[in-house]
């Protein structure tokens, strides 16, 4: 998602969609050395209980009806579990902004640039794709 500054709402939705349908290029969102927030998800673990999602202690070995619980999982008044108690449940594939990542380089294309992995530094015709592709990933 990018933020769309300027101009009144009517002038912002036409401006956005003038370019449905249309390629727009990385180099004419971003520049080179700006800080950019990045937004994802992480990994999903699906549905685990307490001991791994809290880190909570395993009860002794003779405990009854299980030992990878809490043990207390509150009071008897106020008659309701509070938030503050680990419980099991979801772990991971959770919301998470990043802040402040610097963007050092826009490269072009393979198409456009086949030897986009040159700098000034390392002459090397290569590019930024290893040989193979990446693994898992389908390139």
């Amino acid at each position: 998602e990018i933020q769309i500054n300027g101009g009144t709402t009517a002038a912002k939705v036409d401006f956005v969609t003038g370019l449905f349908e249309q390629e727009v290029k990385v180099a004419d969102v971003f520049a080179q050395d700006e800080m950019i927030d990045v937004i994802g998800a992480t990994k999903g673990h699906g549905f685990n209980g307490v001991v791994t999602r809290w880190g909570v202690t395993r009860l002794v070995r003779k405990s009854h009806r299980g030992l990878r619980k809490v043990a207390c999982i509150g009071s008897w008044h106020p008659a309701r579990v509070q938030f503050q108690v680990p419980r099991s449940g979801q772990r991971g594939y959770h919301h998470r902004t990043e802040i402040n990542k610097k963007i050092y380089r826009i490269g072009k294309a393979l198409k456009d640039d086949p030897h986009n992995a040159r700098t000034e530094n390392d002459l090397t015709e290569k590019s930024i794709t290893p040989l193979g592709g990446f693994s898992h990933y389908g390139i």
